[in-house]
């Protein structure tokens, strides 16, 4: 029962997770939409204190919408606030990040072939570097560096990039692509838990007390509002990037990892100034040029990527000896080679898969070790794979799987 009680929990994780990003993320598009499109008002709205307003026609109604300069005249019985998207975001996220990541940190997040790490190191570099990354980023902006755009950017993307690299380094491919994103994911939230709302808050005191407002903590939510908007896109691709190992199985990872974000942050900027009338299509042409180019890359580097890890697999292989293992080990790879090798290696010959499906290669003994659990899960619990059942393996296979794979 435990791997079918481990996917149920997954999944009734992930799909809260989702839901909670989509309120967030589609708050936060909403709320910098509807700043970039207010409108001056008339006289008689000045006069009440109205900053900019707007109209607008949804779902058979029509709405007005008034943002005031400081605050209304008298606060009103009912005021609704924007932050539990983002905590609930957060805490799904971490749930999941625990549950798939550290909980199989042997199948999901430890690579030998990358770094052979224990669990508890792994674990311990997963959240020591996004604990390491918030630090940094909250450091650079209660520096002087904050008061210098120019600086402060390309501080940001350097320090971006230096984590890219290191997470690929020590981390399977699919999991630092994860860990960059939660490290994104915990800066946004961040954000919105320590200066946001705390600016909100202290906002709203002062005009309830009828006192004049400080604008400095609402001009820095501000600013950290906008860094989230940018942030959006990059965490959005990084929460689905697992289903793609062409992208992180790649042997520069890393760069891809880095290109994707900064052209998924360029191309926010395109919508972010056509919200304010600023027309600029090379914006998001460039944007999708860049996209185009990157698969383009990718797909003509693949052929030679494969090949090279398919020669260090061989070369593993054949230092391991097909002498060296054991009658059990060599049962277990001639069903694995035959039924599943073909999807899951490093170089798949299937007429679908380019790349292996979730970044599970069974080329050798030492990664049908590594994945033992999750082969048994699902070529003998599920059996849902092979895919299709395209390679026709028996139901008498499926069982020697089962009985060679569990003894010790």
């Amino acid at each position: 029962m435990w791997p079918q009680l481990y996917e149920w929990l997954a999944l009734f994780i992930k799909w809260f997770h989702v839901i909670a990003g989509i309120a967030w993320i589609g708050a936060s598009f909403y709320f910098v939409w509807l700043d970039n499109n207010l409108k001056t008002p008339p006289n008689w709205k000045k006069r009440k204190g109205i900053k900019g307003d707007l109209w607008a026609v949804h779902g058979g109604g029509f709405y007005e919408v008034a943002k005031y300069q400081v605050g209304p005249e008298k606060m009103p019985k009912k005021l609704h606030w924007f932050k539990w998207e983002a905590y609930s975001t957060w805490i799904s996220g971490t749930l999941l990040l625990f549950w798939i990541y550290y909980l199989r940190a042997d199948a999901y997040l430890i690579d030998p072939q990358i770094m052979a790490l224990g669990t508890t190191q792994a674990i311990a570099l997963g959240v020591g570097g996004i604990t390491l990354g918030f630090a940094l980023y909250e450091g650079l902006l209660r520096s002087p560096i904050a008061n210098k755009p120019l600086l402060l950017s390309l501080s940001l993307v350097i320090i971006g990039a230096l984590f890219c690299y290191g997470f690929t380094q020590v981390f399977s491919g699919r999991g630092a692509f994860i860990h960059m994103g939660a490290l994104i994911g915990t800066i946004m939230v961040a954000n919105v838990w320590i200066k946001i709302i705390p600016g909100q808050k202290q906002m709203v005191a002062q005009v309830s007390a009828g006192e004049t407002v400080d604008p400095a903590p609402g001009l820095e939510a501000k600013r950290r509002s906008v860094h989230n908007n940018y942030l959006t896109l990059p965490v959005i691709f990084l929460m689905i990037s697992n289903h793609y190992p062409m992208i992180y199985q790649h042997s520069h990872s890393w760069l891809i990892l880095c290109t994707l974000i900064g052209l998924s942050a360029w191309i926010r900027h395109f919508f972010n100034l056509k919200h304010q009338g600023i027309h600029k299509p090379a914006i998001i042409v460039s944007g999708a040029a860049g996209l185009l180019l990157l698969a383009v890359f990718l797909s003509w580097s693949q052929a030679k990527s494969n090949a090279q890890a398919l020669a260090s697999a061989s070369t593993e292989s054949s230092v391991e000896g097909e002498s060296s293992m054991s009658e059990q080990q060599r049962q277990v790879m001639s069903i694995v080679q035959q039924r599943c090798t073909t999807c899951h290696s490093r170089m798949p010959t299937d007429d679908t898969f380019s790349a292996a499906p979730g970044g599970v290669n069974l080329d050798t003994w030492q990664d049908i070790e590594r994945w033992r659990a999750r082969i048994i899960e699902r070529s003998v619990v599920t059996k849902d794979m092979p895919f299709l059942n395209k390679t026709q393996i028996t139901e008498s296979e499926r069982q020697s799987l089962q009985q060679l794979l569990a003894q010790p």
